[in-house]
C-alpha cells in the first residue's frame, strides 16, 4: 500500500479554482503528514495550513517576463526543494498537478529515486501551449510518466493525439464535497441581496471572468428572456479580465439592475447561491484553442439538486449527462442557449427531473472519498508498472 507521496502542484488552496480544491481534498484522504506537498505561497497560507492534515511546503514561485522561460526559477526551485525532501523521506510514489512545470520536475525526482511518476491533465494545456519548445518538453514529460489522470474523456483525446499511450491513461474526474454541496441551504433575504419582486428566477454562473466561459452570452439570452416577459435575473460569482467588458454588455443591454457581480463567495456561502439559483448556466465555448477541459461548478450544482446548462466544447460531456442532469448546447449560439433557458425555467418538471438525477448522480459517483478511493487504485497499478 502505497502511504508515502510527493505531491508537486502550484495550484493548492487557499489558491481559488477547482483544481486547488480537487488536491486539498483528496490528499487529506489518502493520508497524514507523510503525504508532503510543495506549493506556492500565497495569501491565507499559513492560516490554512496550520491544522492541516498533510505535511506543506510553501515556496515562492514567481515568474519573471526578462526570463527565458519566464518559469525557469520556479523549475529550479520545485526541483531544488523536491530532491531535498526526497533525500529526507522515503516517498514511494511522485504526483505533479501539471505538466509544466511541475510534471518536469516531477519526472527528474522520478528518475533520481527510481519511483512512479503520475501527472494530471486537465485539457485546456495541450489545446492551448502551442510555443514550438514548450510543446515538445510538454508531450515528452507525458510520455514519460507512468500513469496520467486525465480529468475527462475530452482530455484523453487530446493525449492520445500527442502520442501517448492509452495504456497509462486513466479517466479520474474531480469530486465534489457533499456534505457542503446539498439541497436545503439556501440565502436568507435573496430579494433584498438581488433587488428583485420576490417571484424572479435566478441564473447563477460561477468561474473566472473570462470569454470562453460563456457569461457573455448569457447576458445577451438574459436580454432575449426579459423581452419574452420573464422576470429573470442573472449572478455572477467570480472575478477576471472580461469583468469590464460584461459590466459594459449589460448597460448596452439596458438590464444592468438584473445582473449581479457578486465577486469571490466564501466557500460557505457558495453552497447557499446555488440552492438560491433555479439554473447554473456556463454555455462555455472554444477560443483559440482554450477550452473547458471538465467543469466542476457543473458537479456542484448538481450536488444541490440544479439543473445546468453547459457547451458542448471541450470536456463538458464528462460533467453532464445531456438531457439527464442538463443539457449541452452550442456555446456560439445566443438563439439556442435562449431557448434552452426558457424550457428549464418554465418546466418545473423537467427542471426538477433534470436536478433530482444529477443530485442521485454526484452522490454516487464524484462524492471526494470515492475520487479518493480510485486514485488509490491508480497509485497501485502505477507502483506495479514500475516493478515490472
Amino acid at each position: 500500500m502505497i502511504n508515502s507521496i510527493l505531491v508537486i502542484t502550484e495550484l493548492f488552496l487557499p489558491t481559488k479554482g477547482g483544481t486547488a480544491v480537487w488536491f486539498d481534498k483528496v490528499y487529506q484522504l489518502l493520508g497524514g503528514k507523510n503525504i508532503h506537498i510543495i506549493t506556492a505561497k500565497v495569501p491565507g497560507a499559513e492560516n490554512h495550513d496550520k491544522n492541516h492534515k498533510n505535511t506543506i511546503h510553501r515556496i515562492d514561485l514567481l515568474r519573471f517576463s526578462w526570463l527565458k522561460p519566464e518559469s525557469l526559477i520556479m523549475y529550479l526551485k520545485l526541483l531544488w526543494n523536491s530532491f531535498q525532501l526526497g533525500l529526507k523521506n522515503r516517498f514511494q510514489i511522485v504526483h505533479a498537478g501539471r505538466v509544466l512545470p511541475e510534471g518536469f520536475v516531477g519526472y527528474c525526482v522520478a528518475k533520481l529515486f527510481n519511483i512512479p511518476l503520475i501527472i494530471y491533465a486537465h485539457g485546456e494545456e495541450i489545446t492551448t501551449w502551442r510555443q514550438p519548445v514548450k510543446l515538445r518538453v510538454m508531450t515528452y514529460t507525458y510520455r514519460q510518466a507512468d500513469k496520467i489522470i486525465a480529468n475527462s474523456e475530452f482530455t484523453k483525446q487530446e493525449l492520445l493525439k500527442i502520442g501517448v499511450l492509452e495504456s497509462r491513461i486513466v479517466i479520474l474526474s474531480p469530486g465534489v464535497d457533499v456534505e457542503c454541496f446539498k439541497p436545503g441551504v439556501g440565502i436568507q433575504d435573496l430579494e433584498k441581496i438581488i433587488g428583485g419582486s420576490g417571484n424572479f428566477k435566478l441564473l447563477l454562473s460561477v468561474g473566472r471572468l473570462t470569454r470562453r466561459k460563456g457569461f457573455d452570452h448569457t447576458i445577451k439570452a438574459l436580454s432575449n428572456l426579459k423581452k419574452m416577459g420573464l422576470d429573470v435575473h442573472y449572478a455572477i460569482i467570480g472575478i477576471g479580465e472580461d469583468k469590464f467588458y460584461l459590466e459594459q454588455l449589460a448597460q448596452d443591454k439596458k438590464i444592468v439592475q438584473n445582473v449581479h457581480f457578486l465577486g469571490h463567495v466564501s466557500e460557505e456561502d457558495l453552497p447557499k447561491w446555488y440552492n438560491a439559483a433555479d439554473l447554473l448556466v456556463m454555455p462555455n465555448r472554444e477560443i483559440n484553442g482554450d477550452t473547458e477541459g471538465f467543469g466542476m461548478v457543473f458537479l456542484e450544482a448538481n450536488a444541490c439538486g440544479k439543473p445546468v446548462i453547459a457547451g458542448i466544447a471541450g470536456g463538458t460531456g464528462g460533467a453532464v449527462i445531456d438531457g439527464k442532469t442538463g443539457f449541452r448546447i452550442d456555446g456560439l449560439s445566443v438563439e439556442e442557449l435562449t431557448n434552452c433557458i426558457y424550457k428549464i425555467l418554465v418546466n418545473k418538471d423537467l427542471s426538477m427531473k433534470l436536478g433530482q438525477y444529477g443530485l442521485k448522480r454526484v452522490r454516487k459517483n464524484f462524492s471526494w472519498q470515492s475520487i479518493a478511493e480510485k486514485t488509490k487504485e491508480i497509485n497501485q497499478t502505477a507502483l506495479k508498472v514500475i516493478n515490472r
